[in-house]
């Protein structure tokens, strides 16, 4: 037998990484537990990676959660009046940056359908003839007890981006986007509008207002904006927020620490990655009381 022949017999000889899997998962796992131990038992012997390790997990712990763990909610919706104006919205839509809006009538609870941010190029391209309602989608309404992996089929199979949540009386209790069940399998999606790792880790917005990273650094956000937070406790920004809600905030959610307003604008249920950051104007000392030193 010549060299070739016993290297190619070697090689036919050599498991595929779908048999050595196989091999190892042969026993049946008789819960979820032992599965999970399987599989990093597979990811410590190189038959799985850790970026496969950390999509199987996520698609495990999505087909356990329902949409009211995730869901973005009520008070945090961004939402455009049926009675407003464009000229009136569209700034709103300019500063928020999404894609998709609920568009309601009377409140929240009165949801009439959804407006897709591009839509509005219409109205640039004739705002005589432009017409709100007749631009909507049919919203989707889902109960918070949905399981994510069941809306995350429907989503696929309707083609919707977005549903509107609702308690079990009827009312609107919060929205949910494909974005955030995919971002519970595969961690945070990143956009258009997110960050470039190049990029600094302060940009200025309008209105005074400041993207920043949450791996910012306490001493550089110190120096760019005046302010005097401690870093003893937490090295970064994204440790100063998680101090100020005492929990990982959803997207959406806002705190105010010290003399500055914190809006997370991206976070998953691992970590914060960016927030809107504002200085609130000081309220002025109004000096001792009559009669004092």
């Amino acid at each position: 037998m010549t060299g070739n022949d016993e290297r190619d017999t070697k090689l036919a000889e050599k498991p595929t990484l779908l048999e050595r899997l196989s091999a190892f998962l042969t026993r049946e796992p008789e819960d979820r537990e032992e599965l999970l131990h399987l599989l990093h038992g597979s990811f410590e012997r190189k038959l799985l990676d850790a970026d496969a390790l950390s999509i199987i997990e996520g698609a495990l712990q999505v087909s356990e959660m329902t949409v009211r763990d995730i869901m973005i909610p009520r008070a945090q919706m961004d939402v455009v009046s049926i009675e407003d104006e464009p000229v009136g919205f569209i700034p709103f839509v300019l500063e928020t940056r999404h894609s998709r809006f609920p568009v309601i009538g009377e409140n929240k609870d009165d949801v009439i359908g959804i407006l897709l941010a591009k839509e509005l190029l219409n109205y640039y391209a004739n705002p005589e003839s432009f017409n709100l309602r007749d631009t909507l989608r049919p919203a989707v309404f889902v109960p918070e007890s949905k399981r994510l992996n069941v809306l995350l089929r429907d989503f696929r199979a309707n083609r919707n981006h977005i549903a509107i949540v609702v308690d079990e009386y009827g009312g609107v209790s919060g929205l949910i986007t494909i974005e955030d069940v995919l971002e519970q399998i595969v961690g945070d999606i990143e956009d258009e509008y997110d960050f470039d790792e190049t990029e600094d880790n302060i940009i200025p917005e309008a209105n005074g207002r400041y993207r920043v990273k949450a791996q910012t650094e306490i001493a550089d956000f110190n120096e760019a904006l005046g302010a005097d937070f401690g870093d003893q406790e937490h090295a970064t920004v994204g440790g100063l927020v998680l101090k100020g809600f005492k929990r990982l905030p959803k997207r959406g959610e806002s705190t105010t620490i010290g003399n500055f307003r914190f809006k997370v604008i991206r976070a998953d249920s691992r970590r914060i990655y960016t927030v809107q950051v504002e200085k609130l104007t000081p309220i002025p000392d109004e000096g001792p009381e009559p009669g004092g030193a």
